[in-house]
């Protein structure tokens, strides 16, 4: 149960976190939640067409169709990510000041609404799709103690979505100047680390070198599958023994998003949401 337990969870949190990030992210922008919502639901439905075929993609190419998979899936949710930054740097002053006053969607550019459900499709397919493989798993074992793996694997879903849920509250706590700038940075290191990731699929079917095949070992400090390391392998894309192309490719692009993410930068409202009426003008 315990093992099952951690296995859910570790795949779910990836799902959980970056939803919650997104959810904060884009508070307040309208049809922000209808879409995101969308994706989630078209997700668990592609997550579960996924497991269901996830032998047949496995023999198709010729054993490396979980990486291949992961690799593409990784690349989109980056891109369309680091897309989302980029528009949220160009008008967070928009977003601001409309979220303050009316909490509606900024007046001048739009976000393609698209992009936030693709993102939160793909978070929840990819991981959702092993979650659901290893459940169906432990369903069909029942007879034979797959109740334990069954529940395990359910309670570390909840708890992956308990996390998920406890970062967007509390990223919804934050300062409205400061959120665009909290939200956009986690989802610059997401994002990176999910570049990063997909260069690690790719090395091991052998479609990417190694350049190092180990840059350094800190599994005997902070292994992967503990509560923290699976944290920061959502968060920054962590393996305690990296190649040298996940550090090239986590780096470049970190570098590269950030760039564009801070040549594109507005300064944001310094108001709170809802923070009280706005200060009187001195008398003449």
């Amino acid at each position: 149960m315990l093992s099952a337990l951690v296995i859910v969870f570790r795949e779910m949190l990836e799902m959980a976190l970056v939803i919650g990030v997104l959810l904060a992210a884009t508070r307040g922008l309208k049809g922000s939640r209808h879409w995101i919502g969308l994706g989630i639901f078209a997700g668990f439905f592609g997550a579960l067409v996924v497991a269901l075929f996830m032998e047949e993609m496995e023999a198709a190419v010729s054993g490396n169709g979980e990486f291949i998979f992961n690799a593409v899936v990784l690349l989109i949710a980056a891109s369309l990510i680091a897309w989302t930054v980029i528009w949220m740097s160009q008008h967070s002053r928009q977003m601001s000041a409309n979220m303050r006053r009316i909490g509606s969607s900024v007046s001048e550019g739009s976000l393609p609404t698209t992009a936030l459900a693709i993102v939160a499709f793909s978070a929840v397919m990819r991981e959702g799709a092993e979650a659901v493989f290893f459940l169906f798993g432990a369903a069909k074992t029942i007879a034979s103690g797959g109740w334990s793996l069954l529940a395990g694997g359910l309670l570390g879903a909840i708890a992956a979505l308990l996390i998920g849920t406890v970062i967007y509250l509390g990223l919804s706590r934050i300062r409205l100047s400061r959120l665009f700038t909290v939200a956009s940075w986690l989802l610059i290191f997401m994002a990176a680390g999910m570049v990063s990731q997909a260069s690690a699929n790719l090395v091991i079917i052998e479609w990417l070198p190694a350049l190092v095949d180990q840059v350094w070992d800190t599994s005997t400090i902070l292994t992967q599958e503990s509560l923290t390391g699976s944290f920061l392998h959502v968060m920054i894309g962590y393996d305690p023994a990296p190649s040298g192309i996940q550090l090239v490719t986590f780096v470049s692009a970190f570098i590269l998003m950030a760039s564009l993410y801070l040549r594109n930068q507005q300064p944001g409202s310094q108001q709170k949401i809802g923070g009280g009426m706005p200060q009187a003008k001195p008398a003449h």
